[in-house]
């Protein structure tokens, strides 16, 4: 039996001779960034590396997933690395799609490299077979939540049953063979403040809402007494949802942050149709039920306030992340060898985004660490990764070591951290919870 640090020093010297074409990778995707469910270049590319690294795959999953796996020498665990597909809408970032807008502004390219950096790992090294279980490599879509009336058409259409890559997964039965699963996401080296690795913590989970208020249209300058002005229903509503955050307690971070995506047609006519989404986000599934009950009450207010009508459509988002304390253990350990541990910052930190890592942490183990080398302000037209090694090679070894102590020796770890691990709900009571949220009313006072 190959003691396991010695596995690991081959997995991660793979991943040093490979670290151009790792690089590449992400350098590649950086230049043709694209929005959920839409990530066709970009998951095509994905299945031509499996295709060279000779790894058993399957594309096309929740219209453009990617999903390879590799067997090691026995039988045991399947563990699962995951990177997500898709970019945000940034227009003003310097690599920005001229026609769409999309930019990765958030790292996901990264991501990708990881995996790929993994999968060189584990696969060009010859270690596969001194390990029990299987590695699933899970390239996902739109993980971002945006773009909510496409996403809401394909749904209605038939073509996806979830707003969000991985809950669409988990629907389809593509997380039914996997036990555990990790991804790591980059994050701006100031933020890190001097860490180079966070193993992770928590984070919201949110519902998402498209609102439309209607009105009646008239001449906005001859007869504006005429008509039912659907903005002013809006704009009332947005007050009334500012009037609640002081009834949100600071425990529960609840975060409500609407946009107008639609506040008109045309100057002169009374607006009679306005559109709005939102999140509602919060650090329980009760704290964001509260709020949402809250924004609710607000959007009704404002129809009434005016005489007219709201459709609030309800959609369930993502549940709050709860990463599994053992899983996090092993892929610390692994961080503190890597690159010392005070470099590595302590666990249970709390965030208030929210990520569809969340649903696949309350059925089975999960993590979601963070790892410096990016530059700029996530989200915003100035992120971009920095320094490569930080932001994909350092992760692609520990997520590689994790592999390999989850999964060496028998998988004895590995059965260990699924004996300690309660989930926090079947996936068919995960699939029951997420049609609950889901609610469409119409409110006309």
């Amino acid at each position: 039996m190959i003691p396991r640090d010695k596995l690991k020093s081959k997995a991660c010297q793979e991943i040093d001779n490979n670290a151009e074409e790792i690089i590449r990778v992400v350098k590649t995707i950086l230049k043709i960034p694209e929005l959920g469910f839409r990530e066709i270049k970009t998951s095509k590319f994905v299945s031509e590396k499996f295709t060279e690294l000779g790894i058993t795959h399957r594309d096309g999953l929740a219209r453009t997933g990617v999903k390879g796996t590799v067997n090691g020498g026995n039988e045991g665990p399947t563990v699962a690395v995951l990177g997500e597909l898709d970019s945000l809408i940034v227009p003003t970032h310097p690599e920005a799609d001229p026609e769409t807008g999309a930019a990765h502004a958030c790292g996901h390219n990264a991501q990708i490299g990881m995996i790929i950096g993994v999968a060189m790992g584990l696969t060009k090294s010859g270690i596969l077979s001194s390990l029990s279980g299987r590695v699933a490599f899970i390239a996902v879509p739109a993980e971002e939540y945006i773009e909510i009336e496409f996403r809401e058409g394909l749904r209605k259409e038939g073509e996806i049953s979830y707003l969000g890559g991985k809950a669409e997964l988990t629907k389809l039965g593509e997380f039914d063979d996997i036990d555990m699963a990790m991804i790591t996401h980059t994050a701006s080296t100031a933020v890190m403040r001097r860490r180079l690795i966070g193993v992770g913590g928590t984070s919201n989970g949110c519902l998402a809402k498209q609102i439309q208020f209607i009105g009646r249209g008239a001449h906005a300058g001859a007869a504006p007494y005429a008509g039912v002005n659907a903005l002013n229903a809006a704009m009332i509503a947005l007050s009334a949802i500012h009037t609640q955050r002081e009834t949100f307690k600071d425990t529960d971070t609840v975060r409500v942050h609407p946009i107008i995506t639609k506040g008109g047609e045309v100057v002169n006519i009374v607006p009679d149709d306005v559109r709005m989404e939102t999140f509602v986000r919060g650090k329980t599934l009760d704290a964001i039920k509260d709020a949402n009950e809250k924004v609710d009450r607000a959007l009704r207010a404002g129809a009434l306030a005016v005489g007219g009508s709201v459709k609030i459509n309800t959609l369930p988002g993502y549940l709050p992340m709860v990463s599994d304390k053992n899983l996090q253990a092993v892929y610390r350990a692994n961080a503190f060898s890597l690159v010392g541990k005070n470099k590595v910052a302590p666990s249970g930190r709390h965030g208030t985004g929210s990520t569809d890592m969340g649903d696949i942490s309350h059925i089975m183990p999960a993590i979601h660490p963070y790892t410096a080398g990016a530059s700029g302000t996530s989200h915003g037209n100035d992120y971009l990764i920095e320094d490569y090694n930080l932001a994909v090679l350092n992760p692609a070894k520990i997520m590689a070591m994790t592999v390999i102590d989850l999964l060496a020796e028998g998988a004895i770890k590995g059965q260990e951290v699924l004996k300690q691990h309660k989930a926090i709900m079947t996936k068919q009571e995960y699939l029951d919870l997420m049609e609950s949220l889901r609610t469409e009313e119409e409110y006309s006072g």
